[in-house]
């Protein structure tokens, strides 16, 4: 029997990190010949660290973070790539209790509207400014995030200034619903269950989701060390079917249960299975007794949900222009676009004769429904995936997009 190929994974006690502990623990890495060890990590700087000196081979991050190591915008520079995406979704922006209620009476409804809510927030922030108040203090997980830029997009959207008229702050995803009980918060982003957790202790209100702000939109992703891949291709090829297999029991209903449950252990999450449950059903406990149901809330297989499109990456991208974190150049530009590998996701798993698209990229936000498209191997069907502000990025034109959005009041 020949010998399982060892890869070190690691991740954080997110939901999303569902993907690749089941692989390992549902046994499909196995199956495929890998033995996956996980480890568990607290905060994305870890991670980030970890996999630039080489303790992990792969990991669990955040979709803007592989740009980050390959633009040099890290402690430790690291050449990072992106073969599989872990998710569509999954993260919410919650508020204190305080702050929502001058969220409502300033006409906040708890229906997770973005727009609305944008406004309401927009409005208790003049309110505070007027009465020589602080501003108020957001969290989010990382500078290099979906979550910062998609509570920036948001706010900047809703005609506020994430740069001037809040603070924003970076505390680790276990950490926020302890930031925000001991009031040195007073919101965060974030994926589940630690939105969850905050209502189910009664601390705070979910306000809106990262599947209405944006949807079916990307998030986590598993990050490979670029010289690892091209020394192991055979590896990870397998490891991205083993994934692919993953996911897909991952989406299957009659798995929830016994996914819940299991992410629910201490060495994942830590956090009973109800909390766990909302992810996966899309039923949102907001606060003050008020449930919700939110379409495509996290989808972990279907729609592409797994395929790296370098249009997501170019849109991470344009958003790390947008609030400085990056010049843009050429370079910079065709670096972004080499981090998401569609190539490697195609390659390993087309023997498997899956859904695989037949573009590298696409117009995010253009789909207003669920869409078929044309595909390798079966069908497949992509979106809805539009912007809540009816705004379109086209891959192709992103020098008028990145102008379009200085124009709109974003920092110089």
């Amino acid at each position: 029997m020949t010998a399982a190929h060892e890869i070190t994974a690691g991740f954080m006690p997110l939901f999303d990190s569902a993907v690749l502990v089941c692989a390992r623990e549902m046994g499909f890495a196995a199956r495929e010949g890998i033995e996956l060890k996980l480890q568990r990590e607290t905060s994305w700087a870890n991670i980030r660290d970890r996999i630039a000196i080489g303790h992990f081979d792969v990991a669990h991050m955040l979709g803007p973070m592989p740009l980050a190591c390959s633009l040099g915008l890290t402690p430790i520079a690291s050449d990072t790539i992106v073969p599989f995406s872990l998710g569509l979704g999954g993260n919410c922006v919650t508020v204190s209790n305080a702050v929502w209620d001058g969220m409502a009476a300033h006409g906040a409804e708890p229906d997770l509207d973005p727009a609305r809510a944008g406004a309401a927030l927009g409005a208790l922030i003049r309110e505070r400014v007027a009465s020589g108040r602080e501003p108020l203090r957001l969290a989010v997980v990382h500078p290099h995030s979906g979550h910062n830029y998609e509570l920036r997009y948001w706010l900047a959207a809703c005609g506020i200034d994430p740069s001037t008229e809040i603070e924003i702050v970076i505390v680790p995803p276990p950490f926020m619903a302890d930031a925000l009980a001991a009031g040195r918060i007073d919101g965060y982003c974030v994926g589940e269950p630690w939105n969850s957790a905050s209502v189910a202790v009664g601390t705070g209100h979910i306000v809106t989701v990262k599947a209405l702000l944006w949807r079916n939109s990307p998030e986590k992703v598993i990050g490979a060390r670029k010289s690892w891949a091209e020394a192991n291709p055979d590896v990870l090829a397998a490891l991205l079917r083993a994934l692919h297999h993953s996911a897909r029991w991952c989406q299957d209903p009659d798995n929830h249960a016994e996914l819940a449950a299991l992410m629910a252990e201490p060495r994942f999450l830590g956090l009973p299975a109800s909390v766990q449950m909302p992810i996966l059903t899309g039923r949102l406990r907001l606060g003050s007794g008020v449930e919700r149901a939110i379409d495509d809330f996290f989808v972990p297989f279907d729609k592409a949900a797994n395929f790296p499109w370098k249009s997501h990456a170019l849109w991470f991208y344009t958003q790390m222009v947008r609030w400085g974190d990056i010049e843009h150049t050429p370079r910079n530009l065709a670096i972004a676009r080499d981090c998401y590998r569609p190539d490697l996701y195609r390659a390993a798993l087309k023997p498997l004769g899956v859904a695989l698209p037949g573009a590298n990229a696409k117009v995010e936000g253009a789909l207003r429904e669920a869409t078929p498209v044309g595909s390798a191997g079966a069908s497949l069907v992509l979106g809805p995936d539009g912007f809540f502000d009816g705004q379109i990025f086209d891959p192709d034109r992103i020098d008028a997009y990145i102008a379009a959005q200085k124009s709109a009041g974003s920092r110089d």
